[in-house]
């Protein structure tokens, strides 16, 4: 299998997306397109941060149910004593707090996809209500003993065995069979080699957008040899802090391997061990340095006030800093200890009056 995906959800953000080009990523998405047409239920199987979510999304649009509701609950979310509640809602009274009458998410996915993640999570006296709701298309609202019909298709979502729980007698065998009319595992990152330098510029270019950079970042060679070697145990999330990480952190456009923070609590370890000295990864915006001829001149007979005598300073510096440097940014910024993105910032707080652009 050959060519390239991407897959931006209709009712996410833009940087919710699904990108990839290698085989194993390629063959899941091909499954996923076939098993949408078929009004079933589906069972994703995936590790933290693999895109459940997403690929729920996308099989609910890729659906003959396109344009009913995609309602998702995360069951890992939620108390375990209000899960039936938020699942099939309740009456008034039905319980301490519930003062109205409330739909549930079966309710709001009528005629839509209802997307249950984390679903092993699911107490087994909720699981027993949502076998006969995907068995017969009805249910009671806790407090009720109304029955309300409706038409929803469950896609649910695992990184456990759920195949196991059952046996262990923690997930019912029958609703585990409801569920898993096709299984789909979503293959984790260190599964898509090919994936990674393309996942790895796409949030970089986001970053860089995000942050208003004037160019797209470029990542060496030996950081990206350094993302390939990296075991994601938190997949596609976990590469795009990295990533975002160390463009915010950058110095200039070329993201190097010695940006790449894996383990931004590494610093909670030296604590740990008593280091008194903890590096800080960039240095902060009022920490400058500047030439020694750069002298703040004191006039008794018209003092500033705090703020005032800042503004006045940070000119005073950007003005000397970009003479001495023939209106050269970046070198500008070295010479005050700034970042060129820090530098960048400040330079467009006082633009209009350096009166050079």
């Amino acid at each position: 299998m050959s060519g390239s995906f991407s897959y931006q959800s209709p009712n996410a953000g833009e940087q919710h997306e699904a990108l990839g080009q290698s085989d194993s990523f390629l063959d899941f998405q091909e499954k996923l397109s076939r098993a949408a047409q078929v009004n079933r239920s589906v069972l994703l199987i995936g590790e933290r941060g693999t895109g459940k979510e997403l690929a729920a999304s996308r099989l609910h649009y890729l659906s003959k149910r396109w344009d009913g509701p995609f309602v998702a609950f995360n069951c890992a979310a939620v108390p375990m004593s209000l899960i039936e509640a938020e699942l099939f809602g309740h009456e008034a009274g039905a319980f301490t707090g519930a003062g109205a009458r409330r739909r549930g998410r079966f309710e709001a996915a009528h005629e839509g996809t209802l997307f249950l993640d984390e679903i092993g999570n699911i107490p087994l006296e909720a699981q027993e209500k949502i076998l006969r709701a995907v068995e017969y298309g009805s249910f009671e609202r806790v407090g009720s003993s109304e029955s309300i019909q409706v038409d929803v298709r469950i896609v649910a979502a695992t990184n456990v065995n759920l195949k196991k729980r059952a046996d262990e007698g923690r997930f019912m065998p029958d609703l585990l069979d409801r569920l898993s009319f096709e299984v789909l595992v979503i293959p984790p990152l260190r599964e898509r080699e090919d994936d990674i330098s393309l996942l790895a510029n796409h949030f970089a270019a986001r970053m860089a957008m995000e942050l208003d950079w004037a160019e797209l970042p470029e990542i060496t060679d030996d950081a990206i040899e350094c993302l390939i070697n990296h075991d994601w145990q938190g997949n596609v999330r976990e590469l795009k802090n990295v990533i975002e990480r160390a463009v915010y952190r950058s110095d200039d456009f070329l993201i190097e391997e010695k940006e790449l923070i894996f383990d931004p609590f590494a610093v909670c370890e030296q604590l740990d061990r008593g280091d008194t000295k903890v590096e800080m990864p960039i240095k902060p915006v009022n920490t400058v340095s500047v030439k020694e001829k750069v002298e703040i001149e004191e006039d008794n007979s018209s003092p500033l006030l705090f703020g005032d005598s800042i503004r006045a300073l940070e000119l005073k510096l950007l003005r000397a800093a970009l003479e001495d440097t023939k209106y050269n940014q970046k070198k500008a910024a070295e010479q005050m200890g700034l970042t060129y993105h820090q530098f960048r910032g400040l330079y467009r707080k006082y633009q209009d009056e350096l009166g050079e652009s």
